[in-house]
Order: structure tokens, then sequence, then C-alpha cells
């Protein structure tokens, strides 16, 4: 079987062939460091971790390198604000994303890049362009003569004289003294009360576009493997860099181009002005902010959150609605629970190493590559990293489990043999372990989702006050938020609920 992936630039789906054999050399747009990251960057960083998990598990010595936009009109509007600095803010924000991040499994990136700390290798690119014709200063600024480049428009499949004037940078400027209304800046010239740095066009700062192109080939070279990011960046930002750096190498930027899609919330496009916008914070870790209107929600695991967008092909939009927040918090529960079937009831079945160190460790454990389910994994995910098929194949495996599970329970012994159940656990811990997903604890409430004994409880006398007061709507939604993690509740006369996990 051989990998097929889905190139932006070409329009179709194509045999991955790496430039150097058994190597991947990736690069993923990173953040803008202004403010808390949200569900989009959820979607994108689970994206292409899940795309880089995959390439190591299939074998492939993966270099990813990620960079962080520490230096722009937003960051520079955040300070002003908050009365702080442009470092202060950069670095309080580029922390919060290491915290989200590590709360959704994202793995580190092999190398981080910064803007600030790429300034030599930026002016030296513009210099390039500029000895080559493609650049051109003005008034202090530097821009792309976008018409010098005769590729202009290959990724976007835009023309150029359909292209609406000044789209070419994230901030408006003075078209005046643009040669075109199409180019876009390389170089900003200083402007009072706001960082900058020498260079040889005067003191200034990096245009936004110019900083990827030079954070690339100062870490990566002149070409790479594949380069990541969110479906909003086809233009200008990634059309911009293919200009710079192809302009300046002569040789093509990235061999592909892979984009996520977007996520709407409630249908609608996920903005501020909307009142829709949602943290990943927000969503995973403070249960009074409201997802759907008049009603607060318990803190979504972040696993859960995890599922959602694997749920989905990667390329396409997702919609986030209070719905899909219960549906992915009870499918979660189900993989949850036969992720954790080993330790629950590996004792009882035999497994003298349930106690080791590694028992829980994929990398420790050593699973079939030739099986039924192994190839039926890989044969999804090798079409364009089908993690929907790929799912199906992890929820098969933790039906079997949890049916084995009950059975271990409520009759004491099960009707699989200890050896396959061994098999059929250890696969699927190894599989979801490709996919990112990480067992959670049962009896763990640790900043994941996960109810306390308290909380479930205090839920459950909600759940009777309601049915009291026959507001049979507010009791459904209730139960159906306590199944959804994980707790099923036993109604017995004379209005006494039971509950277990």
């Amino acid at each position: 079987m051989s990998l097929v992936l889905y190139n932006t630039l070409t329009r179709q789906k194509e045999p991955f062939e790496t430039l150097t054999p058994g190597q991947v050399k990736m690069y993923c747009c990173g953040v803008t460091v202004y403010d808390y990251s949200h569900l989009g960057h959820a979607r994108c960083y689970i994206t292409w971790d899940t795309v880089r998990r995959y390439l190591m598990w299939r074998g492939y010595d993966v270099h990813y390198v990620q960079n962080f936009t520490d230096i722009d009109d937003k960051i520079l509007n955040r300070a002003k604000n908050d009365g702080s600095s442009m470092q202060t803010v950069a670095e309080t924000y580029t922390q919060a994303y290491f915290e989200d991040m590590e709360r959704l499994n994202v793995l580190e990136a092999d190398e981080y890049t910064y803007a600030t700390q790429t300034l030599d290798g930026i002016q030296r690119l513009i210099s390039e362009l500029e000895q080559k014709g493609y650049a051109y200063p003005a008034n202090g600024d530097v821009y792309y003569a976008v018409r010098k480049f005769d590729g202009y428009g290959k990724l976007s499949g835009r023309k150029l004289e359909d292209m609406l004037a000044g789209a070419g940078g994230r901030v408006a400027t003075d078209t005046g003294i643009k040669r075109d209304p199409a180019d876009f800046a390389l170089w900003k010239g200083a402007k009072e009360g706001e960082p900058f740095w020498e260079s040889p066009w005067g003191p200034g700062r990096p245009g936004w576009h110019i900083e990827c192109s030079a954070m690339i080939r100062d870490r990566l070279g002149d070409s790479i493997d594949i380069h990541m990011g969110g479906s909003d960046l086809v233009f200008p930002h990634h059309e911009n860099e293919i200009a710079q750096s192809e302009a300046a190498t002569g040789h093509p930027l990235s061999r592909y181009w892979m984009h996520n899609g977007m996520v709407n919330v409630g249908g609608e496009k996920m903005s501020k002005s909307l009142g829709n916008f949602t943290t990943i914070r927000q969503l995973l870790g403070e249960p009074e902010q409201l997802i759907g209107e008049g009603d607060p929600t318990v803190p979504m695991s972040p696993m859960a959150l995890r599922l959602f967008f694997l749920q989905a092909s990667y390329r396409k939009p997702v919609d986030f609605t209070q719905g899909a927040i219960v549906a992915a918090q009870g499918s979660w529960a189900t993989l949850n629970s036969a992720l954790l079937f080993g330790s629950k009831h590996g004792s009882k079945l035999g497994w003298s190493d349930v106690k080791d160190s590694d028992f829980l460790n994929p990398a420790a454990m050593r699973i079939d590559r030739e099986s039924a389910q192994v190839q039926q994994f890989q044969t999804a995910m090798d079409q364009d990293f089908n993690t929907a098929g790929a799912l199906a194949v992890l929820f098969e495996l933790a039906k079997e489990l949890n049916r084995a599970g009950n059975l271990i329970t409520h009759a004491g012994e099960a009707d699989t043999s200890s050896n396959i159940l061994r098999q059929q656990w250890q696969t699927l811990v190894c599989l979801a372990e490709v996919l990112g997903l990480k067992a959670s604890p049962e009896n763990s409430t640790e900043a994941d989702g996960k109810l306390s004994d308290e909380q479930v409880e205090a839920m459950i006398e909600q759940r009777q006050a309601a049915r009291a007061a026959k507001n049979f709507a507010e009791s459904d939604r209730l139960r159906d938020e306590l199944q959804a993690q994980g707790i099923t509740l036993i109604d017995k006369p004379g209005g006494v609920t039971e509950w277990h996990r």
C-alpha cells in the first residue's frame, strides 16, 4: 500500500514521494500570539499532529518545524490596549498556546522558530529579491512586485487581474506608494511608538509573508516536502510565500501543500462579532462559559474535542454545536472505557505485567502489523489521512472489549480468550496513540472534563428537581450530559436514582 494525499497545488490526490527517501521535512504556519488559541487553532494543530504521528508510525524520519508570528499589528494593538509591550503580549500567549496544546495531546514540534529571531534571514531574503528585480523600496517600505513572478496565483487558482487591490497584505497599506495595487509589503518602515529594527532600507519591521519564507529556508532549506496550514491561508499568505521563496531560490518551495477546513459554530463562521468565538481554554476549562444561549456546560474533555475533529475529513468544514459536544463526549466515553480495559481487567485475566511501568505504554507494546485491524487502519489512513475510516476500526475493537468487560464485571469471566483480548486491547491502544487519543483514568477529575462524584451527585439532584417540576426537557438534558460523561443513571422506585461510571 502507498500513501496518497491531496495536494492543494495540483488540486488532486497524489502518491506521497519525499525529496529524500524515508525523510519528511514539514512546516506548519503557527499562531500570531496576541490572544488565546481558539477552536480553529485546535483543529489545525490536531490535524497536523495526526498527520505527523501517522508518518512517524509509517516509518518516516520526520522533521517538523512550526513558527510563531511574534511581531504583528495585532500584537502591537493588544499591547497598546493592555498598556503592555509587544514582547510581554507575545510571551504570554505563546506560553498559553503550549498549555492548550499539551492538554490536546499535540506533540511539540522538533523546532519552533520566531519572526523576531529570524531578522537576519528575513533581511537577506529581501535583499536577494531586490537584487533580482522582484522587490523595490518606497518611502522606507519594501514591496514585492507581484507581476514579476510568472507563477503568481498557481496555488489559489486566482488570476491576478481578478484580485482585489490591496489584498496582498494583512493590513491595508497606502497604495499610492506601490507600483501596483497587488504588490505586498516585505518590509514596513517604522511608525512612531512602534518597535523597529535597523535595515538597509531604514528602521522598520518585516511584513507577515516574508517571515515564513525566511524561517523555512533558515531551518529546512530551499525546498520541503509538506507545507501545512488552515485553508484561510491559501491566499494571500501561502501564495505570497511561494512567490517570495521561488523567485529567490529558483526551486519549488514545497512538494505538497495541505490545508485543513474551517470551524463553524452553530452553522455560522466563528467570529467575535457574531458572539460565537470560543477559545480552547473556555471550552475545556471554564464551565461558566456559555457554549449555547442560556446553556452552561460541563467542560469538554480534551480527547473528546480531538475525537470530534478526527471524525470528519480534515479538508472539509465542520460545524461545532451543543449536540456535537454531547455526541463527542459520548463517543469518547465509549472509546476511553475500552482503552482502560487492561488496567481494569488485566489482573483478572492473568496478565502478570499489569503492575509494570510499561504496561500502559504504547511504545513498549508489540502488535501484529499484518493483522486485519491494523491493515484496515492503514488502508484508511493511506487515503489522504481518512481518520473517520481509521476510527471505525478503533470503535469496532472498543465494542468487543467493552462487551468482554461487561461479561467480566457481571458474569465473572469473558467468552473470549485472554490472549485474544490482550491482542485486541494492545492494538486499540497503539492505534489510538497514532491518532493522539490518550486514555483518561475514570477516577481522574483533572482538567479533562471528568466529573467528580460530588459533581455527579449535584447534577442528579438538579435532574430530580427538574422532574418534580415536570420540566422534562431539562431532565433529559441533564441525563444526556451525564451519559456523555460516561455516567449511567438507574431510576428506581421511590424517586431514588443510582449511578455508576
